[in-house]
């Protein structure tokens, strides 16, 4: 099973060490100790932690649809030509980048600081892991 110390842990999360630190403090991030006697975090439990303390913003469009992978953020740049504009999107921690005509882009009201929702359908999703072993 993976462990990380608790910097990887905080750089994972996007927070400070003492951040990660006060919540195993507080006993709300199980450590263990390694064999160097070392703070870590078990990996299934950071995964865990992970995904509890993830908030999205709430999606604005009462649109049903199938896709699940669906980030609200803020349009922070635009750059078009005739025909063709990328659009780039800030969404909480993520930056999303989209190609769609420029048509698209003034049918939707698009400009930096406008919220939108970045919807993602994709039968192919590639994952890939540091140094290409597990």
């Amino acid at each position: 099973m993976p462990q990380f110390r608790i910097a990887e842990a905080a750089r994972l999360l996007g927070v400070s060490d003492d951040t990660v630190r006060r919540w195993v403090d507080a006993g709300t991030l199980p450590v263990q100790v390694d064999a160097s006697n070392r703070k870590v975090i078990d990996g299934a439990r950071l995964a865990e932690f992970a995904r509890a303390q993830a908030h999205a913003a709430p999606d604005p469009s009462t649109v049903g649809r199938s896709a699940r992978n669906h980030l609200v953020g803020l349009v922070t740049e635009i750059i078009s030509d005739r025909v063709m504009s990328q659009v780039e999107l800030q969404c909480g921690p993520h930056r999303v980048v989209s190609l769609m005509s420029t048509e698209a882009v003034k049918e939707l009201g698009l400009q930096p600081g406008s919220m939108a929702v970045a919807v993602i359908k994709s039968t192919h999703v590639v994952v890939e892991t540091p140094g290409g072993a597990p």
